[in-house]
């Protein structure tokens, strides 16, 4: 396995990423399982989140008890996709900071174009959740990450449902430094820069839209 690289084999992970790639799962349903995956991939990508101690009183006696360290973690929801995994995430840790940049595919160059960013402030002192459901030609999630950089962030995990090869090796040759969560590594990509088996469009498939 790539270093850097984390395929969560969970057999509920698993399970319910069989449903979401049968085509005839409804977008109702679709839309739910994604909430409920995001859930357990969200346990692995926050699996290593720096930590330190504080001191409560329990009912019983004072301790000192483990917390998490440092400013709130900031996810970043890659538009509009991304947002389907971002609200799954809000239930683990809804005292998140959360942003969006917005990017679309050019059809042809299959190249992002950005539209929208707004992000947390002080990156630089926050773990940087980026979600998008699919990592594809890793291009939109590349230039996702060099704006976060641009910006400040410095600690930045990289979380998807689905990965190709190309993707990984993209996000991987630009952003060595960045962990990638996924949910399965799929075969390849096919002339129009889709994952192959995949599941389709995850956005279209989410929002009932084609």
């Amino acid at each position: 396995m790539l270093e850097h690289l984390t395929v969560v084999s969970h057999p509920l992970v698993q399970h319910k990423l069989t449903i979401m790639r049968d085509k005839g799962t409804s977008t109702a349903s679709f839309r739910q399982l994604l909430r409920e995956i995001s859930l357990l991939l969200a346990y692995e990508v926050t699996r290593e989140l720096p930590m330190t101690t504080r001191q409560i009183e329990t009912p019983l006696c004072q301790m000192d008890a483990p917390a998490i360290e440092g400013k709130k973690l900031a996810l970043i929801s890659i538009l509009r996709a991304g947002n389907g995994l971002l609200d799954g995430i809000l239930e683990l840790i809804p005292a998140a900071r959360v942003g969006f940049v917005g990017l679309y595919r050019d059809p042809e160059s299959l190249q992002p174009v950005q539209y929208y960013c707004k992000v947390p402030d002080h990156l630089e002192d926050r773990v940087t959740i980026v979600v998008d459901p699919m990592l594809a030609t890793g291009n939109s999630s590349v230039a996702a990450v060099d704006l976060l950089k641009q910006k400040g962030a410095r600690e930045i995990r990289f979380l998807c449902l689905l990965a190709s090869p190309e993707g990984i090796a993209r996000m991987q040759a630009a952003h060595p430094d960045v962990p990638i969560v996924t949910a399965a590594v799929d075969e390849c990509l096919n002339d129009h820069g889709y994952i192959v088996p995949g599941l389709g469009d995850a956005g279209d498939r989410m929002f009932g839209t084609k």
